[in-house]
């Protein structure tokens, strides 16, 4: 469903990513795998996979990488939650809330 033009567009960005540079090939298909972790990318993940072995990658590096990822998604979680708990005034483990502060009520309310 994507317009050919952008498609194209799209290609050619991918493509100029894998170019030689400061990475090496085998670097950039782990952090490929950790980015298609965090964004749901079954082809891309299994794709990815795929060529990290091919330029490389031992078990222990693709599983150290997928625990990486596994860390920051989970730290990820606990900065969320902690935001939505101060924001909402909630003390999660006590199981109040903090006292709010006064507010003029509209007449919406």
């Amino acid at each position: 469903m994507v317009d050919p033009r952008m498609r194209k567009i799209y290609f050619q960005f991918y493509q100029e990513t894998y170019r030689s540079s400061q990475l090496d090939r085998k670097t950039k298909e782990l952090i490929a795998i950790a980015a298609s972790l965090a964004s749901h990318c079954k082809g891309c993940l299994e794709g990815h996979i795929k060529k990290a072995l091919k330029y490389g990658a031992t078990k222990e590096e693709l599983s150290e990488t997928i625990a990486i990822t596994m860390g920051v998604s989970a730290a990820a979680m606990v900065d969320l939650t902690d935001i939505a708990a101060e924001d909402l005034k909630i003390r999660p483990f006590d199981g109040t809330r903090a006292p709010e502060e006064p507010r003029e009520v509209s007449p919406e309310e």
